[in-house]
């Protein structure tokens, strides 16, 4: 059963994430699976949801920018990734929902210092086997806990020529990937009822958070922001390995 109370934490995390993701570029799935494993009934259920809605998040800006994608760049992170992914998300079916939250607070206390100390510092050459590796490296996050940004996007950032090349590798990596991932979770039985009520619930905070991160964007200092969701997400890897 959904009570306000739920749909009001769905609301504002969600709100929270879409804001977090236009205005600092990244984290959508990383900051709203923080929640989403305490509102549904199931650990899948909350991947599934964080999943549909991280599809808008994507869409628009790799419509955008599609000018500027290099399918040569893509294909092989992407395609490894989806064969990753398709088996993590069927382990996801298999595993107890209270181990994976445990694995799921070590995971973001990962991200959260490798955000801290090493952004921008890592920069791999753009060949087939780092493709492979940040690819598998990313479906098993990706296919697990819905957050399969970071293993991505340090490949992305080391083979893109200029931002538009960057915002168009990332978005439809997500975008497709979100996409595809959502395909492989329905056949596994995690899209019920529950899910997809909560996602036309979620789907209007979606766009609130984008339209009011492009809004504050100019007059909001992103590096500030990154740094708040950075204790966020640690914190609240503390509290799901103490749970």
């Amino acid at each position: 059963m959904l009570t306000a109370w739920t749909l009001v934490f769905l609301f504002l995390i969600v709100t929270a994430a879409s804001f977090t993701q236009r205005v600092t570029g990244f984290g959508f799935g990383i900051v709203v699976m923080t929640v989403l494993p305490y509102l549904l009934p199931s650990f899948g259920e909350a991947t599934t949801l964080s999943g549909l809605l991280a599809i808008f998040t994507s869409l628009i800006p790799a419509i955008r920018m599609r000018q500027f994608l290099h399918w040569r760049k893509l294909w092989v992170i992407l395609l490894t990734f989806l064969v990753f992914s398709w088996g993590a998300v069927q382990l996801v079916t298999l595993v107890d929902g209270r181990l994976l939250k445990h694995v799921l607070g070590g995971v973001l206390i990962a991200v959260s210092l490798y955000f801290m100390f090493l952004n921008g510092r890592i920069r791999l050459r753009p060949s087939v086997p780092v493709q492979l590796g940040m690819g598998s490296l990313s479906g098993v996050m990706g296919g697990l806990f819905a957050m399969q940004g970071p293993p991505a996007v340090i490949y992305f950032l080391g083979c893109a020529e200029g931002k538009g090349e960057y915002l168009a590798l990332t978005q439809w990596y997500f975008l497709i990937g979100n996409a595809v991932m959502s395909l492989f979770r329905a056949g596994s039985g995690l899209a019920t009822d529950i899910v997809l009520k909560m996602w036309l619930i979620a789907l209007p905070a979606v766009f609130l958070g984008l339209w009011l991160g492009a809004h504050v964007y100019a007059r909001l200092h992103a590096e500030a922001l990154r740094k708040v969701v950075y204790a966020f997400l640690a914190v609240a890897g503390l509290a799901a390995l103490l749970a």
